[in-house]
């Protein structure tokens, strides 16, 4: 039961990421993908101190214990950097299709890296992982499928969203959930703004402009979300997170059928299907009998 509660918050982790593809492509209208990146994150971190401070079991921690998080949190931080500037980047150069389904790969994708790391992954976790796959083709490729040079950078991104999943079910059941969140966002956003002052045009009245889709992407999309993230895969296996945080394009259908007015055709209906059926089997474990 208790996973079964672990699963329906990253549902939700992937609710809320996936509504955000709204709010991303309307916060590019103002301003540059760093740009946008850095601010976000920024708000994202800023917004978990409070909650922080406000802790009642909040433990003092050792200067050894301090530097092991933000280690930890600074290597989390550099994965996340890579894995969303690759992918708001790559996503001026394709379509919304292909860049959807190719960040999503890292359904296959971390299992398979961790076949490499000699752990063994359960027969229920590879058949979920392919019809999430299935799904996802049927969901966002609606034209053809072709590599150019956006659809390259997205697939790199793939490779470092599940290198950060991976992580991220590594580090959250050895450090304190809200400190690593805030050290990850922070050294994202850092990294992010850096390279925004030096390769873009940093204006604070665009930034401003833009305050609905940041503010979203940073509270819901990164605060939030994230910090969910992290809890939840205290307990959940990272190969089985990875799947149902997949589902976040089958809520991103339901946000352009919401919000955009998108029609949803036979195949989007089925991808979804066929998604929610790979995270439910996902989910089970079969026993020998």
């Amino acid at each position: 039961m208790k996973s079964f509660q672990y699963s329906l918050i990253l549902i939700l982790v992937s609710a809320i990421w996936g509504f955000s593809f709204v709010a991303q492509r309307s916060g590019m209208d103002y301003v540059g993908p760093y740009t946008f990146n850095g601010v976000r994150f920024l708000l994202g971190s800023l917004s978990l101190l409070p909650l922080y401070f406000l802790q009642k079991d909040r433990v003092k921690l050792e200067f050894s214990a301090f530097k092991r998080i933000s280690l930890a949190g600074l290597l989390l931080g550099v994965a996340l950097f890579i894995a969303a500037s690759l992918q708001q980047i790559g996503m001026q150069y394709t379509t919304a299709a292909n860049g959807g389904f190719i960040t999503s790969l890292y359904v296959v994708l971390v299992p398979i890296f961790y076949l490499f790391l000699k752990r063994k992954v359960g027969y229920h976790i590879w058949i979920g992982a392919i019809l999430a796959v299935i799904g996802l083709y049927f969901l966002s490729v609606k034209d053809g499928f072709t590599i150019n040079w956006g659809d390259s950078l997205v697939l790199m991104s793939a490779v470092f969203w599940a290198i950060h999943v991976m992580m991220i079910g590594y580090y959250a059941p050895r450090f304190p959930i809200l400190l690593l969140s805030i050290f990850q966002f922070a050294t994202t956003a850092i990294l992010s703004l850096v390279v925004a002052f030096v390769y873009e045009e940093v204006v604070w009245t665009q930034i401003a402009s833009g305050y609905i889709p940041i503010i979203y992407g940073g509270l819901f999309a990164v605060g939030i979300a994230y910090t969910l993230q992290v809890f939840a895969q205290k307990k959940l296996a990272s190969e089985q997170a990875a799947i149902i945080l997949s589902f976040e394009s089958a809520f991103a259908m339901l946000g352009g059928w919401l919000l955009l007015n998108e029609q949803l055709g036979w195949r989007s209906l089925m991808g979804a299907g066929l998604m929610l059926i790979g995270i439910v089997i996902s989910q089970i474990k079969w026993k020998k009998g």
